[in-house]
């Protein structure tokens, strides 16, 4: 049995784990969790994730897989964390050093796009399924989102937002995530409640208690921000002639409220483009993740895997649970590194939805 060892670094924790390339699956047992002090200082923070990582039992030598949120130098592992609200003393730090330092001599670190980790892990898992052309889509503090075209995250483009992230979308002239977010939504809620600041308010799992307990302003909150986000991924989902569009993030547990308003969102936003992108979402699945807390670590896992030509055997181990080909196919991929845009020099950095 091979085992990949993995890292999923969000806002606020750390998740280190085993991915057994047999079964596709984190090794029972071997999944722990670890706070992350995302506002302290740089060495505190790698700290937080090297100490969360030497609690699993990494073999010496072994090939990381880091799933970790932009802005990030994925390629080179050098955070670019800059005016977003965390992790801002990494901007400029070579983060991939800092663990090579503090792990059991691994043989290499490669990084990916926690939202990129998330799809890729949903599409090669068990029991995935492998959708042609499929957005994914994960809500947690913000929105994060991965274009996969046979398994392989599209970058550039007219058919995807600039390196195919969802958070340079803007709607109705603003930002995405000022109107869907973990911020926005809290905002709303406030507003509506009267309730001076939104930090005085619920938190969004809260909020989603109220609207089921039918609270008006909860139920207007979440069914206005969630169809907005519908609006705003409509005409690039029809753009990408998407098959399916996935859902994940702590947000999706909710699903029973947003799943509605987002449908109803992304037929609003289709039909504001014309009958032909209308047609093409109508046709397009919807639903949350299948793994939704596997799904990063097991793509973290493809992509150390992937990475590392000279363990083609256990690539070929973990396709074969959850993929019919190879996970070193496709060895010429033109889709670019996830979360490295392959193109748009000299793009804006946010772009309209395309028309």
């Amino acid at each position: 049995m091979t085992q990949v060892p993995v890292l999923e670094i969000g806002g606020t924790h750390v998740t280190a784990a085993l991915v057994d390339t047999a079964t596709g699956l984190p090794v029972d047992g071997s999944v722990v969790r670890g706070p992350v002090p995302a506002d302290a200082a740089a060495e505190e923070i790698i700290d937080s994730f090297a100490g969360t990582a030497r609690r699993i039992a990494a073999p010496e030598g072994a090939h990381w897989g880091v799933a970790v949120p932009g802005p990030f130098d994925y390629a080179s592992g050098v955070g670019k964390f800059r005016g977003i609200g965390k992790f801002e003393a990494l901007h400029g730090v070579d983060v991939g050093a800092g663990l090579r330092e503090r792990l059991n001599r691994p043989s290499a670190v490669s990084f990916l796009n926690d939202a990129d980790a998330f799809a890729l892990g949903e599409h090669h898992g068990p029991a995935g399924t492998r959708w042609n052309r499929a957005v994914y889509v994960t809500l947690g503090t913000g929105v994060g989102s991965s274009f996969l075209c046979d398994g392989h995250p599209v970058t550039e483009g007219t058919a995807v937002p600039p390196e195919g992230r969802a958070h340079h979308i803007t709607l109705d002239g603003r930002p995405l995530e000022e109107v869907i977010s973990r911020r926005a939504i809290r905002s709303r809620y406030a507003r509506a409640a009267g309730i001076p600041e939104p930090d005085e308010g619920p938190d969004v799992s809260t909020i989603a208690d109220l609207a089921r307990r039918e609270d008006p302003h909860a139920a207007a909150a979440l069914g206005e921000c969630f169809t907005a986000l519908g609006r705003a991924l409509a005409p690039w989902c029809a753009a990408f002639r998407a098959d399916a569009t996935v859902v994940g993030g702590s947000m999706a547990r909710s699903w029973d409220l947003i799943g509605p308003a987002l449908r109803e969102g992304l037929g609003l936003g289709a039909r504001g483009v014309g009958r032909e992108a209308a047609g093409i979402v109508s046709r397009m699945s919807l639903h949350t993740a299948r793994r939704p807390g596997d799904a990063p670590l097991i793509g973290a896992a493809y992509w150390a895997l992937r990475k590392a030509p000279e363990e083609g055997t256990a690539r070929l181990a973990l396709s074969s649970a959850g993929h019919s080909g190879s996970l070193a196919s496709h060895p010429g991929s033109s889709a670019g590194h996830p979360g490295s845009p392959a193109g748009h020099p000299g793009r804006d950095s946010r772009r309209e939805a395309p028309s």
